[in-house]
């Protein structure tokens, strides 16, 4: 099983009392696959792994894959920073049909290099031999990282390990995974708007994006990586420019006032990280979604009319990059966009 093409880190909809609408769920699998994605990935840092108790990550595995009746991919998130948690969650996801697993590197405990190939990706590949393991590199959230050195050894030593989510906008290091790696061991894309550039990057020819904007625009997304596959580097750049407006809101910042105890008033530089504004997106246009869990909250109204702008400008200038939205779920996006209120309401 060779992972590549566009994967969704699919989001976990909640209701206005904060349990997990399962209904949305249902939906907004049906969205995806409808629009053609090649797999789903449920419960990783876009599906809010780090507030879901472990039954509530669990059910989301168990009903994704039943979702998608083999209709798509589903790459399961089950990694931890404790060995014997991601051990456990990957048992019940490989019983519940999923061929593929995600793993994190261990957040907070920050287990070097080495132990991160041995005591935890090792580990859990050496326990179940018959499934794909993807590890995770995102130092910026974990405070360490996997290098390619130990990656290639790894995967000498067990060939499951056969894929990578790249997430540290190294383009260096991601070219040095290629050459230590080959060419049958995939890259994957851990960040939208470096997608294109990883995959025409020919020292680099990532195979495909575990993508956050394509819980929006999947469709849009697949066509940009299938055409950068089949070497149209041209035609993938134009979908790539149709939805930058979108790639550039994983992560929303802005200046935001502070009224200090003393009366003066200061700024500070707040940066709303993955998944409040893909989640606010789709909210703001009406798609199955709820606010996110403590301690994430709402952005500020600046922060909510970034998302806004940009959303606003591809519907002004590629309307067909959002049409499905409108389609499947029977929303007037151009309506949406334009009401103050839907916008306002989702600010703090």
């Amino acid at each position: 099983m060779k992972l590549q093409g566009t994967w969704t880190a699919i989001i976990t909809p909640f209701k206005s009392d904060n349990s997990i609408d399962w209904d949305g769920l249902e939906k907004l699998v049906e969205f995806q696959i409808s629009q053609g994605i090649d797999g789903l990935v449920p419960v990783g840092t876009t599906g809010e792994s780090p507030t879901l108790n472990w039954e509530e990550h669990n059910d989301v595995i168990d009903r994704v894959i039943a979702l998608c009746k083999e209709r798509c991919g589903v790459l399961a998130g089950t990694g931890s920073n404790s060995t014997e948690e991601a051990i456990a969650s990957t048992r019940h996801a490989v019983k519940s049909g999923a061929q593929a697993v995600l793993l994190v590197d261990c957040y907070y405990n920050g287990p070097s290099s080495q132990e991160l190939r041995d005591e935890y990706h090792g580990a859990v590949a050496k326990e179940f031999p018959n499934t794909v393991v993807v590890p995770y590199v995102i130092p910026g959230r974990t405070g360490t990282a996997l290098s390619v050195e130990d990656l290639a050894i790894l995967h000498a030593q067990c060939p499951n390990v056969s894929a990578v989510k790249e997430a540290t906008g190294d383009l260096d290091r991601m070219a040095r995974t290629r050459k230590l790696l080959g060419q049958d061991f995939s890259i994957l894309s851990g960040d939208d708007d470096i997608t294109f550039k990883m995959m025409t990057d020919p020292e680099i020819c990532a195979d495909g994006v575990i993508s956050v904007a394509s819980n929006v625009v999947p469709a849009a997304v697949s066509r940009m990586v299938n055409l950068a596959a089949k070497g149209d580097v041209e035609g993938a750049r134009q979908v790539a420019d149709a939805i930058a407006p979108l790639l550039g809101i994983v992560t929303v910042k802005v200046d935001n006032p502070r009224k200090l105890p003393s009366g003066e008033t200061v700024v500070v530089n707040d940066r709303y990280r993955n998944p409040l504004p893909i989640k606010t997106l789709m909210a703001g246009l009406g798609m199955p979604s709820g606010m996110c869990r403590r301690p994430l909250g709402k952005m500020t109204r600046a922060g909510v009319e970034v998302v806004r702008t940009a959303v606003s400008r591809v519907w002004k200038s590629n309307p067909e990059v959002l049409s499905p939205i409108a389609d499947f779920f029977g929303i007037d996006i151009e309506a949406r966009i334009s009401e103050d209120s839907v916008w306002y309401s989702l600010a703090q």
